[in-house]
């Protein structure tokens, strides 16, 4: 049997492929499936590894009131945590803003992001949603016409090809959607120059709120994610592995940074991960391609110094799920015409509020990379922002809006 006869054999179908089991794609599941659309969604790795994929942790209000919408947030209300004050430290001392008595009012729900991806996936399936884990998407063909399809790899190897109306593209920046763009798409990308150390540390929270710590030496964040682990962040030089420092040398670094000798000591732990991530932004216009949608990091990426991008993918899920209701029930493709420019306009605002979060806490270039002065100048700019977002009123307001909000 010849490849494509055992493709043809293997042949199936749904009138909405999503391709991917993160946030973006298991809410566009759940609302298609609750809107009684037949969908099925395609995701490479398995089960497990879905549902532990340690990732942000940060809810905006309007991704809790989303989930709330739909029946989608009783996990995250009855374990999450809201949490409204972030705490920043320079040379200069400490200040806190209590953003959530300012701007809008509005605070953060803290809540992995694994556990929301469980929560979705457990409602979809108990819902009767279609899911095929191991099954890796290759390409979109035909989105231009009538009747695209993908073509995957099956979990024992064998080739198969997926029918459809729209496939919505939920599989992230290097996943098959992004591969399968024809020429007229247009990638925005900027690199901002700078890398994080990721890391996951078995250690109740040292702050009782987000830690920003602006240091000659480079950022270094505290976020918390339970009662017993923590999110640290440390500016790091471009191209080091991950392994490069040990845990005492880690931990000697983040109390350096942290100023912990003025402050309070870090509480420590076993660093149970660890990653580099060099923070860049990444926009793909337009959103839609013939039959072929774009959401979640394949439609963005925004680096993670603001926390944007889970909540963006929720957004995205909920108005893709609406326009194609509205376009399946209607046969009139209005709504998707629509979706492209209602989703640009947020990215568009999260990533410039991005790169100024990005600029006010780090240097750049990285102190070990630029012996000409350079360096100078930004840490003065940082410090005028830092010392305006620390005494005015309007500035604080601003910040808490947008902090909170896509």
């Amino acid at each position: 049997m010849t490849e494509s006869q055992n493709c043809r054999r293997l042949s199936t179908a749904a009138d909405v492929v999503v391709l991917g089991a993160g946030p973006a794609g298991l809410v566009l599941a759940n609302l298609l499936l609750a809107a009684g659309i037949d969908c099925v969604v395609l995701e490479r790795a398995d089960r497990s590894h879905v549902q532990t994929r340690a990732r942000a942790g940060f809810l905006a209000p309007n991704t809790v009131r989303i989930l709330d919408r739909h029946g989608l947030a009783d996990g995250l209300h009855r374990h999450g945590r809201t949490h409204g004050t972030c705490e920043f430290r320079t040379g200069d001392g400490r200040f806190r803003l209590d953003y959530g008595s300012l701007g809008r009012g509005e605070v953060h729900t803290v809540y992995p992001q694994q556990n929301l991806v469980t929560d979705l996936l457990t409602h979809y399936l108990d819902a009767g949603g279609r899911i095929h884990f191991e099954t890796e998407a290759l390409s979109v063909h035909d989105a231009d016409g009538a009747r695209p399809y993908v073509t995957t790899r099956e979990p024992d190897g064998r080739p198969a090809r997926w029918d459809a109306r729209y496939v919505a593209g939920c599989d992230g920046r290097h996943g098959a959607s992004r591969r399968s763009l024809p020429p007229t798409a247009v990638r925005q990308h900027h690199d901002h120059g700078v890398s994080w150390l990721g890391l996951l540390a078995e250690a109740p929270p040292s702050l009782d709120a987000v830690g920003y710590a602006v240091h000659d030496r480079g950022f270094a964040g505290h976020m918390a994610r339970s009662p017993q682990v923590t999110r640290y962040y440390l500016q790091y030089r471009r191209g080091a592995s991950a392994d490069a420092w040990s845990e005492e040398r880690i931990w000697d670094e983040l109390d350096l940074r942290m100023r912990a000798a003025e402050h309070g000591p870090l509480r420590r732990g076993p660093i149970i991960e660890r990653g580099v991530v060099d923070l860049a932004c990444d926009v793909i216009e337009p959103l839609r391609h013939g039959s072929l949608l774009l959401a979640g990091d394949a439609a963005s990426l925004t680096a993670p110094a603001a926390a944007k991008g889970a909540n963006l993918a929720v957004l995205e899920a909920e108005i893709l799920a609406g326009a194609l209701a509205e376009t399946l029930a209607a046969g009139d493709d209005a709504a998707l015409d629509r979706y492209s420019a209602q989703c640009l306009a947020r990215i568009w605002r999260a990533q410039e509020f991005t790169q100024w979060m990005t600029g006010l806490l780090h240097a750049i270039p990285a102190p070990d990379s630029d012996p000409s002065g350079g360096s100078f100048f930004q840490a003065s700019l940082r410090r005028a922002r830092l010392d305006s977002l620390r005494t005015s009123r309007a500035h604080q307001d601003w910040f808490a809006e947008n902090y909170v909000g896509v």
